[in-house]
């Protein structure tokens, strides 16, 4: 990937010529022009993206691994240098890189794959996995649901304990409380890079370094950095790391997980069946080594290819370029919505995030707030955003979010402000 700290900043013209890449943004809505600030649920895709599908399935469409024809060859081609590129793209080894439909099933493929191990599936390759007892899994309050109760259900099976580090009433982690909360008993610490509720930053070597000292696994949840953020597992020095195709720019039904391959190897397989075989007789079976061993069945071959496609886009255009305009928007946003009379903004104000920016207007119920943004062409996400434990430590059931992408402009983030300083007035408050 080049390196974007050398590139140009992204400029409003150069936006505006990004969004016209995205056919859906052209589209009214209610009769006005669509306003989309709802990338932290579902990214929107570029024309290439979808075009490399349909590509796909029009000019080698066969099954990968599995034949010795001319289609084969090429759809396993081309499914592995999608591997490549996108482990390329978050600084990993393709043999690190494993496909899953989301970060959901990568986490949930881990908290498997270590229960069972915990039952000693994998023998003693794979006993540093296992749980019993008396051991515990480190959480944050931040947590996705996704990456909170495949830890929870993991602890139920195998009796360990879950634990958590808590946030401050402005929602920022309580980072003075790492070296109590990782003790000798801890064997996990998993934790969001990018909080999809605040947008906040987390600081991903502090963990990691209190895990490193008590020999604990580190798993991130890069759901919201790996589109927003120039991300290099190797330099962040985690274990594992999940995230999902469709928050950057990708298909639907595409993910991944990275983990360290010593690691990879050494784990028992979670789906097992066809394709992740060395040897089957009738009583057991052998594995192949990862990335194989953790991908069973026919794979997502048209997703991968349009996963790699949109990773390129994002790599041409500059991750850190993207992050930096993305800053800039959610300095607007903050600054913004925090001015508007009768609007609470969350999260800290000095934290550093990217530009997901979560509010309330007092008097006036989040659902009604983003049906009357919806009338007016804007496209926010309202509830709890699958973080139902932070925002109770927030003090409120459900929030309005407006989370941004590169295709976001200066003009987006003004149109929202206007509507949003409009909705007391409408709701008679």
């Amino acid at each position: 990937m080049t390196d974007s700290t050398l590139q140009n900043p992204l400029t409003s013209a150069e936006v505006a010529r990004i969004k016209a890449d995205f056919e859906i943004l052209e589209r009214p809505v209610g009769g006005n022009e669509l306003v989309y600030l709802d990338s932290g649920a579902t990214s929107q895709k570029p024309r290439c993206v979808y075009e490399a599908e349909q590509h796909f399935y029009e000019t080698a469409n066969a099954a990968v691994h599995r034949g010795a024809h001319s289609l084969a060859v090429e759809a396993t081609d081309v499914f592995e240098q999608a591997r490549s590129t996108v482990a390329s793209f978050i600084g990993a080894q393709p043999e690190e890189l494993i496909w899953t439909s989301n970060a959901t099933e990568a986490i949930n493929l881990l908290t498997y794959s270590f229960s069972n191990a915990s039952l000693g599936r994998g023998g003693e390759a794979a006993a540093r996995f296992a749980l019993r007892e008396g051991d515990e899994i480190l959480v944050t309050e931040l947590e996705h649901h996704a990456n909170l109760i495949p830890w929870q259900e993991l602890a139920f099976r195998t009796g360990a304990t879950l634990r958590y580090v808590p946030v401050d009433p402005q929602g920022g982690l309580r980072y003075e409380l790492l070296d109590e909360l990782v003790t000798e008993k801890t064997k996990i610490v998993a934790f969001t890079h990018v909080s999809n509720v605040l947008g906040t930053i987390t600081e991903v070597g502090r963990f990691v370094a209190a895990a490193r000292r008590v020999g604990a696994l580190t798993v991130l949840d890069g759901c919201q950095s790996v589109p927003h953020l120039p991300v290099d597992v190797k330099q962040l020095d985690v274990d594992f790391m999940a995230f999902s195709g469709h928050k950057m720019l990708g298909p639907t039904g595409i993910g991944g997980l990275y983990g360290r391959l010593e690691l990879l190897n050494d784990m028992p397989p979670f789906l097992t069946g066809g394709s992740m075989i060395t040897y089957v007789d009738m009583e057991r079976a052998e594995y192949l080594p990862a990335p194989q061993r953790f991908e069973a069945g026919t794979q997502r071959i048209s997703q991968v290819h349009g996963l790699a496609t949109a990773a390129s886009y994002l790599a041409e255009t500059g991750m850190q370029r993207i992050a930096d305009w993305e800053e800039h928007l959610g300095h607007l946003l903050y600054q913004g919505l925090s001015a508007i009379e009768g609007v609470r903004v969350f999260g800290p104000q000095d934290a550093a995030r990217i530009g997901t920016v979560p509010f309330e207007v007092i008097g006036v119920h989040p659902h009604d707030v983003g049906q009357y943004l919806d009338s007016r062409g804007i496209a926010v996400r309202v509830g709890h955003h699958c973080a139902q434990p932070l925002h109770r430590a927030l003090g409120v059931t459900s929030t309005t979010r407006a989370s941004t992408y590169l295709y976001n402009t200066e003009e987006d983030i003004a149109r929202l402000l206007e509507v949003v300083g409009s909705v007391r007035e409408y709701f008679g408050v």
